[in-house]
C-alpha cells in the first residue's frame, strides 16, 4: 500500500511539473508550482519526514507562492513566446536527471531494517532517549535535542523567507505612496 502512495504522489509531482512547463499563463504556473510544493510536503510526510514537510510547505507553498504572485503584480500575466527552441537545456536536465536516477540503484529499499541508516545511532536513539534527554517521546527527544541544530536551521529559513517576502511587499507599497503624490 505505502509503495502504490509513493508511486501516486510522484506520478503527480511529474504531471504538475509537466503542466507548469506547458502553461503559457503565469497565474497557473505560479498555482502549478504551489501543488507542486503542496505535492513534496506530502511525500515527505509519507516518507516520515515530517520536518521536512514543514518547512516545505511553508517555504515552497506559501512564502514562494506569495512572492511569485507579487512579482507577478509588476510584470506581465502571459509568457512572451520564444523565437527559438533551445535544445541545450532539455539535454543538459535529461543527463542530469539520468545521473540521479543511476546514483539511486543502489540504495537500500525505503524502510528496509537492515539498511546502514538503521544500524547505528537509530538504535540508540530508541533506547535510551528517553534516559539522555529526560523527554519521554522519542520523536520529540529527536527533533529538539539529537537534531537541534537541524530543526532550528529550518526555522531560520522559514522566518528570513518570510521577512524577505514581507520587505519586499512592503517596499513595494512605499513606492507607491510615494509616486502617487508626485502627481
Amino acid at each position: 500500500m505505502s509503495e502504490l502512495v509513493f508511486v501516486g504522489l510522484f506520478a503527480m509531482l511529474v504531471l504538475t511539473a509537466i503542466a507548469a512547463i506547458r502553461l503559457t499563463d503565469l497565474f497557473a504556473v505560479v498555482i502549478m508550482f504551489s501543488v507542486y510544493s503542496l505535492l513534496a510536503a506530502s511525500l515527505f510526510v509519507a516518507m516520515d519526514a515530517v520536518d521536512v514537510a514543514f518547512t516545505e510547505a511553508a517555504v515552497g507553498a506559501g512564502v514562494s507562492t506569495i512572492l511569485m504572485l507579487a512579482t507577478l503584480v509588476l510584470t506581465d500575466r502571459w509568457e512572451k513566446p520564444r523565437k527559438n527552441k533551445a535544445l541545450l537545456p532539455l539535454v543538459v536536465v535529461s543527463i542530469t536527471g539520468a545521473v540521479l536516477l543511476y546514483g539511486t540503484l543502489d540504495m537500500p529499499d525505503l524502510g528496509d531494517q537492515n539498511a546502514p541508516i538503521h544500524q547505528h545511532v537509530a538504535k540508540r536513539y530508541l533506547s535510551d532517549s528517553g534516559q539522555e534527554i529526560g523527554v519521554p517521546n522519542v520523536v520529540t527527544s529527536i527533533l529538539a535535542s539529537y537534531r537541534g541544530y537541524d530543526t532550528f536551521g529550518e526555522l531560520i529559513v522559514i522566518f528570513t523567507a518570510g521577512v524577505g517576502v514581507m520587505s519586499l511587499l512592503g517596499g513595494r507599497r512605499k513606492k507607491k505612496k510615494v509616486e502617487n503624490n508626485d502627481t
